[in-house]
């Protein structure tokens, strides 16, 4: 598989800047695609893109398939006549620099409901029939998600587990009865992911005009309040009331003495190895419909995962249970051919975990923040790269660069000066600079290093349960002296050749 040697920007759809609380697909999307472009940027990482649920977190979501219908934008559906120029004028007085997901959520699914009825009453035959394929070709997942949204919504949100048993365990005649009393709020759910794929497909068409790649990101587990889980709990580890028997964490080690719970329901690798794993396989041929390259999310998981009892408080009493391992891979590369994987192999990696991902030829992950410390053998170090690697300032569950920086002791930060030999003044751009010049075949940074943000600007706390995810960039900060130096740096470390190509070719 060979890779092309480029750079690329790490930002949420929800971070753009826009008018409507939450950054969306309209015009905040494009004009970030011009300032890929300007910066010489060939690869854009986004977060997984799905529909979230309690703590707003894409890493906690509804459906590992479906769209996330809060990205859908106004501004798209006003120019297509899917709204009434006065169904934006409640628009309540957003805070730009943030979502505010308790305030936008209500309004925004409002004005979506509003969006249908317009369809459903006044929709071109075209776009009807538009809309009429993409349910037919997507049934294998839709028809499900969006009978599960409906059952939510009709039952205030609650965990499908807590709704009355004949619902959460889809006995026929309840779903019989669900289909025919809840019809039009399935199909407004159907209509919402309708609206989502499409925006995206323009999304995705605008970045290939741009010879930019977008990157997905595929968590490993799926949340247990999903359609995937309910619809499918024969390939999760579930009691007979549908709630876990086991879940997912890490154990403990110098971060947490306790480990962390994550609360996710183990899969069942033996029910899905004898379908033939058909059920992750469709999940990344649905991925691949909306990215060009996938990092997996916690890669060590696959080789073997850090078990939990369901009704334990913590990870303490948890234990190692493997994992598919190579078995899955060669499924999905049998079913969809070679996928451009990208192994996050960070924390605790044992030595059967990088042969796998060096069998598998799948790229890992550096994070520059975690290299100065006083061994020179340390892998992060960009001297100790090579080539199949994807280098990063920073993560998204990491601290801006900037605000890691100015939380270093004076001994860690004359390391980091020392080895990127800098006087400090301007420590992100040295980062960044580094990262560029590095072997690694791609280097990423998070569009609040590119725009040298403190700790304010952090996207994600991974300790905190709370007021996570809500960042959004300033518009008058994506300015063409960012992105000239940018494109400065990429066309200097050899980063801007051949990178519209796929991955894959």
């Amino acid at each position: 598989m060979k890779w092309p040697r480029a750079s690329g920007i790490l930002a949420h759809p929800t971070s753009f800047p826009g008018r409507f609380a939450i950054g969306d697909l309209g015009p905040g999307a494009y004009a970030f695609l011009d300032f890929l472009a300007a910066a010489k940027q060939h690869i854009w990482q986004v977060l997984p893109l799905g529909p979230t649920g309690y703590g707003d977190s894409p890493y906690a979501l509804l459906s590992a398939f479906a769209g996330n219908p809060m990205l859908v934008s106004p501004e798209a559906l006003l120019d297509e006549h899917l709204l009434a120029p006065g169904d934006l004028d409640d628009a309540p007085a957003f805070d730009p620099a943030k979502v505010d997901f308790g305030t936008v959520i209500p309004w925004k699914m409002a004005l979506l409901h509003r969006s249908h009825l317009r369809f459903q009453a006044n929709g071109s035959p075209a776009l009807r029939d538009e809309y009429q394929a993409f349910c037919e070709g997507q049934r294998a997942w839709l028809d499900d998600y969006a009978l599960f949204a409906a059952l939510k919504a009709h039952y205030g949100g609650a965990p499908w587990a807590d709704w009355p048993r004949p619902y959460a365990l889809r006995e026929p005649a309840a779903m019989d009865d669900a289909h025919a009393t809840l019809a039009d709020e399935i199909d407004f759910h159907r209509y919402a992911q309708f609206l989502f794929f499409r925006q995206w497909a323009s999304i995705r068409a605008a970045a290939h005009d741009r010879n930019i790649l977008i990157m997905g990101d595929l968590a490993i587990f799926v949340a247990h309040d999903s359609a995937d889980v309910w619809a499918h709990r024969d390939l999760f580890f579930l009691d007979e009331n549908g709630r876990p028997m086991v879940v997912a964490g890490v154990p403990p080690d110098y971060f947490s003495k306790t480990g962390q719970r994550w609360g996710n329901p183990i899969y069942r690798w033996d029910v899905l190895a004898r379908d033939g794993y058909g059920w992750w396989i469709d999940r990344v041929r649905q991925a691949l419909q909306l990215e060009d390259i996938l990092r997996l999310d916690h890669f060590r998981g696959f080789l073997a995962n850090w078990e939990i009892p369901g009704d334990a408080k913590t990870a303490v009493a948890g234990r190692w249970v493997p994992g598919p391992g190579e078995k899955l891979f060669a499924a999905i590369r049998e079913a969809l051919g070679d996928v451009p994987f990208v192994a996050e192999d960070l924390g605790v990696i044992t030595p059967d975990v990088v042969a796998l991902r060096k069998r598998l030829k799948f790229p890992g992950m550096r994070v520059l923040q975690f290299a100065f410390s006083a061994d020179t053998s340390n892998q992060f170090l960009p001297h100790n790269f090579t080539r199949n690697t994807v280098v990063y300032t920073g993560t998204h569950d990491n601290d801006t660069t900037q605000g890691w920086y100015d939380s270093l002791t004076r001994a860690q930060q004359h390391n980091a000066r020392a080895y990127l030999h800098s006087d400090g003044k301007h420590i992100v751009w040295d980062m960044i600079r580094s990262a560029e010049a590095s072997v690694a075949r791609i280097a990423i940074l998070p569009l609040q290093d590119a725009l040298e943000l403190g700790s304010s600007a952090r996207m994600n706390y991974p300790s905190k349960p709370a007021n996570n995810w809500a960042w959004r960039s300033p518009p008058e900060l994506l300015t063409p002296p960012v992105a000239a130096h940018l494109a400065e740096l990429a066309t200097l470390y050899g980063r801007d050749e051949d990178s519209h190509k796929s991955p894959s070719t």
